[in-house]
């Protein structure tokens, strides 16, 4: 990747104001053409949402995007959409036991009304705010019920059963530590009271130990910052047996969407940290190590997607994917999403960019590197090959993949390769990601998903 070391925020000014126009006009084209019955939509096929049966993870991307919208432009027919459709559509995602994705759905829907009210950007009701609360205290203590005990910790299991951690799921850990701050936890058996930050923190930590090598130790044969989709552990014992991956090519190569949410994640996490006190840290480990070991995770994932991406800052759906090996010296020139050999995954682009705008705001002067490549990769996907023009197509960002493995993205006529269509969950990121970019261009409070129930700095 190439990073452009001079571009500003304001640079970008015009191309997010594009950008706002037309999120408006696939968010209403959506709202009139797409068929709620069929179920949640996952990504497009010929330019229209469709569904896809595996887990329900992406609805509340649905209709987060929509307040997101709101928040950007202030416009009041899309908070009354987002609200609605949160209060009329996402309780079953509350207490869904069958995934380990809460940070998703309900973070993004429940967390943004109440991120909102608490800025005083919509009116304060006291009993909206209570039920927008109680929501997420719920869903946070459903995805931590979901807890493999192994000899160092433990983790969130993913719907694979509790023999899988998913890599992705760092950035659902967003539900614990909201329903942490709310003040709530796990009443167990016998009235034991489990700490949601407690869970929070080990799943962390093991997911830093587990699904993200190092070249040094246990994995002094591979490469600094790969992550595996997948870690696989004897739920008998709770010893690690192996790398494994669900939507990557292979174990032992790296997955860019898993890479790209280890990277938002972990940032994410250690922005939470530096509002939580030490006397609360300590029992964990102690807030300097606990810090330390998020950091050196995010630092390693974020310098392998920099060394492995293309100059554009796009990159390919995995790096170890077979067909990479007949395009040449292809992280040296900008992506191509119509090769004949392996597709990009802009999505994966869209959750690495804000990510890599929370590293380098997060550490400062140290942090420009990781800060520029940020506004890098933003550059490129709000402009076209990857932002979405065609005032027919339902998608937002172009070029996203969903399961290559299992074939179930579109590919269209005279193309070899999938590319084209957008993702409920690219979509929701890249609207996410030039959000935190607004604000900050607003003289705005900073967006962070914790801004529901505390200040920031």
């Amino acid at each position: 990747m190439q990073i452009n070391k001079q571009l500003t925020p304001p640079a970008l000014q015009s191309k997010i104001e594009h950008f706002w126009r037309l999120s408006a006009q696939k968010i209403l084209l959506m709202h009139e053409e797409y068929d709620a019955s069929q179920g949640s939509p996952v990504f497009t096929v010929r330019g229209k949402y469709t569904t896809r049966g595996w887990t329900e993870w992406t609805q509340g991307f649905q209709y987060g995007s929509v307040l997101l919208h709101y928040d950007a432009t202030r416009e009041e027919t899309f908070l009354e959409m987002g609200r609605n459709s949160t209060v009329d559509e996402m309780d079953s995602h509350v207490s869904h036991f069958g995934v380990h994705d809460h940070g998703f759905n309900n973070i993004s829907t429940y967390g943004s009304l109440l991120r909102l009210m608490r800025e005083g950007v919509i009116p304060h009701n006291d009993w909206e705010e209570r039920f927008y609360q109680m929501a997420l205290k719920l869903s946070g203590a459903v995805q931590a019920r979901r807890w493999t005990p192994i000899p160092d910790g433990g983790y969130i299991y993913s719907f694979n059963g509790p023999h899988s951690l998913f890599v992705d799921t760092i950035r659902t850990l967003r539900s614990l530590v909201v329903a942490h701050e709310l003040g709530h936890s796990i009443m167990a058996e016998n009235d034991m009271s489990i700490s949601l930050l407690e869970r929070a923190v080990l799943h962390a930590k093991a997911t830093a130990r587990y699904a993200i090598y190092y070249g040094q130790g246990r994995d002094s044969y591979d490469v600094r910052g790969r992550t595996a989709h997948e870690s696989i552990f004897n739920v008998n014992d709770g010893n690690y047996r192996c790398p494994n991956t669900q939507q990557g090519f292979s174990g032992f190569t790296t997955w860019t969407r898993g890479l790209a949410w280890a990277v938002t994640g972990f940032a994410e996490q250690l922005e939470y940290l530096r509002t939580v006190p030490e006397a609360e840290l300590e029992p964990l480990g102690g807030k300097d190590e606990i810090e330390k070991l998020f950091l050196e995770a995010v630092r390693a994932t974020a310098d392998f997607y920099i060394e492995n991406t293309a100059t554009d800052g796009i990159p390919y759906w995995d790096t170890g994917a077979p067909g990479l090996a007949r395009m040449g010296d292809y992280l040296n020139r900008p992506s191509d999403p119509y090769n004949d050999h392996e597709p990009v995954d802009s999505s994966a682009a869209a959750i690495t960019a804000q990510g890599l705008l929370r590293l380098g705001r997060y550490l400062g002067e140290e942090g420009h590197k990781y800060w520029q490549a940020g506004l890098t990769v933003l550059e490129t996907l709000l402009d076209e090959p990857y932002l979405s023009t065609d005032s027919n197509h339902q998608g937002l960002l172009l070029h996203s993949i969903y399961h290559r493995p299992n074939g179930w993205d579109y590919i269209p006529p005279g193309s070899k390769i999938p590319n084209g269509e957008s993702s409920m969950w690219g979509d929701y990121h890249i609207r996410e990601a030039v959000l935190l970019l607004h604000r900050i261009l607003e003289g705005q409070p900073y967006y962070a998903f914790y801004g529901c129930v505390k200040g920031i700095d």
